[in-house]
């Protein structure tokens, strides 16, 4: 195994202690969920143990191109600083040898396998009772509970059915889904949340226990201003492409050489903009003069802006409106993102120690030190021994 690098121009000197060094995980999982929930724990220090069917293994390692050493680019993204291990769940020994290593090694399980599976190998949340420290962590589709509870879902089912392309893109055109996968990505925050807080009440009580998220609930989450809306208002929210719902003027214009989004969402900063197209007196118009009028009157304003932000590139409204104080971002493409100096600034694009890949690291850092990619994503297979070394103990 490779040692830590040292910190990777974010911060000064060798990354600390990570926090979850010496916890180990095991996660029975596959394509992007509990994987993501997995990602997290591993890179934050913890010892995860990914579970792989034998054949193909985890879905997602097929889900290409692109591919990349020998998986698709997906997988390859969402499992490095893990281990891995091929285990036939229908075959009693290697099952009874997995179970062995969840009570004897594992502080945590995270799983997202089909709903009832799980309990048919004997291996679900009941494990707690003859291991009382274990943090148990289910991630269903629908929830634990409830009549869909048994149905099996996906993102894109979830940000159907939890309402997200109700209110994403534009009214009058085909329904789109938000392009990352964000309901299963968000679950797996969620999963890792629940396990910390688990794992806190641990250390004040000495039990683990039964954490349980859901794609469904992970959605209606992020549905929690619509559904405030409409609790408060009796009026379904709609798709309104990249404005916001509340406050205006705030979406995407379109400029000479692309598209720019402004945000000015309050009377303050509406004045600047006004100023920086050079119409100061919207800021005074009866239509436009408080954020409840801009709202009520969107169409007239958006029009007016639209004219202006058309007659110059980008970066110069960008720069004139910066000059302002207006809130502004060009949209950017994946390729513009990844090349800008602000990326290569925070260091969270991180190379692996055998210079395979190049990956998004984890959104956080400890003493300014965020943490080290550690270990390339493992081809299929590349630990069994770690579970049949246990077996060899056990005999």
């Amino acid at each position: 195994m490779h040692e830590p690098p040292a910190a990777d121009g974010y911060g000064n000197g060798p990354p600390p202690e990570l926090p979850l060094a010496g916890l180990v995980a095991v996660e029975i999982g596959h394509s992007v969920a509990a994987p993501f929930g997995g990602l997290i724990l591993a890179s934050l220090g913890a010892t995860v143990l990914k579970v792989e069917a034998p054949g193909d293994g985890d879905d997602a390692r097929t889900w290409g191109p692109p591919f990349w050493h020998g998986s698709a680019a997906t997988f390859q993204a969402l499992n490095r600083d893990k281990l891995t291990a091929t285990v036939n769940l229908k075959d009693p020994g290697e099952r009874d040898g997995l179970r062995r290593y969840v009570v004897e090694k594992a502080d945590v399980v995270i799983q997202n396998l089909r709903p009832g599976l799980i309990e048919r190998f004997g291996l679900d949340d009941r494990l707690v009772a003859e291991k009382p420290r274990l943090v148990y962590c289910n991630m269903a589709a629908f929830g634990r509970t409830g009549p869909l509870a048994r149905k099996p879902g996906y993102d894109p089912l979830m940000q159907a059915f939890g309402g997200l392309m109700s209110v994403t893109g534009e009214e009058g055109r085909a329904p789109v889904r938000v392009g990352p996968s964000i309901i299963d990505m968000a679950t797996g925050m969620w999963a890792v949340i629940g396990i910390l807080a688990a794992l806190r009440r641990r250390e004040m009580t000495g039990e683990g226990g039964v954490v349980d998220t859901s794609l469904l609930e992970t959605a209606l989450a992020w549905m929690t201003v619509p559904a405030a809306q409409y609790l408060a208002s009796g009026n379904v929210p709609k798709r309104i492409g990249s404005e916001a719902a509340m406050v205006a003027p705030y979406k995407a214009f379109a400029a000479a050489d692309g598209y720019l989004v402004v945000a000015a969402g309050n009377d303050r900063l509406f004045a600047r903009l006004c100023g920086a197209i050079g119409r100061p007196e919207l800021a005074t118009d009866p239509r436009f003069s408080t954020n409840a009028e801009r709202v009520t009157n969107r169409a007239a304003l958006n029009a007016i802006i639209e004219e202006a932000i058309l007659t110059a590139d980008r970066a110069r409204w960008a720069s004139r409106l910066e000059e302002a104080g207006v809130p502004c971002a060009p949209l950017q493409d994946t390729a513009e993102i990844l090349a800008h100096p602000q990326t290569a600034a925070l260091g969270m694009l991180q190379g692996s120690p055998d210079d395979k890949f190049r990956l998004m690291g984890l959104p956080l850092s400890f003493g300014g030190v965020r943490p080290p990619f550690r270990r390339s994503p493992p081809a299929k297979g590349q630990d069994d021994a770690v579970l049949s070394s246990l077996e060899d103990t056990a005999s």
